[in-house]
């Protein structure tokens, strides 16, 4: 057997393997608690499109979120986004991880959606118009919201 076979079964029996690991591999969405209470359903519909997926509770999980290792890379991205800014468990801008100014800035400069995120999610990728009522609407709700 030539060393590119060898190393080929070795690949293919490592990507077998790898699906056994449990890591990632929990795609329950915890119940939406509270909300903002948005300024306009229009920016709900901008955060739903290019944020719920990982900021709030009602993530979408795509096929490849279970096939490792994107599962893996799936589903930290997801946690950890939750942790710092989830919209399904608003606690009015003062809650563990609500920054609304970083919120913002993160949205403002790009950052937000991740570029990753976007190359998967065409629907996630806003034009200059739609940023701009985004991060309108995330000011407006984020500076005067409370529970719902």
């Amino acid at each position: 057997m030539s060393i590119v076979r060898k190393s080929l079964a070795i690949l293919i029996v490592l990507a077998a393997a790898s699906q056994l690991v449990p890591y990632g591999k929990d795609h329950t969405n915890p119940p939406a608690v509270n909300e903002p209470t948005w300024d306009s359903p229009a920016t709900r519909d901008l955060v739903k499109q290019a944020c719920f997926d990982c900021h709030s509770n009602e993530t979408v999980w795509p096929w490849y979120s279970r096939i490792a290792p994107a599962s893996w890379l799936v589903y930290y991205d997801v946690v950890e986004a939750r942790r710092h800014l989830n919209f399904s468990q608003w606690q009015g801008g003062t809650g563990k991880g609500e920054k609304p100014d970083r919120a913002t800035r993160e949205v403002e400069s790009g950052d937000m959606p991740p570029f990753q995120y976007r190359i998967a999610h065409p629907h996630a990728r806003l034009d200059d118009a739609s940023r701009k009522a985004l991060l309108q609407g995330l000011a407006a709700t984020m500076n005067g919201s409370g529970k719902h």
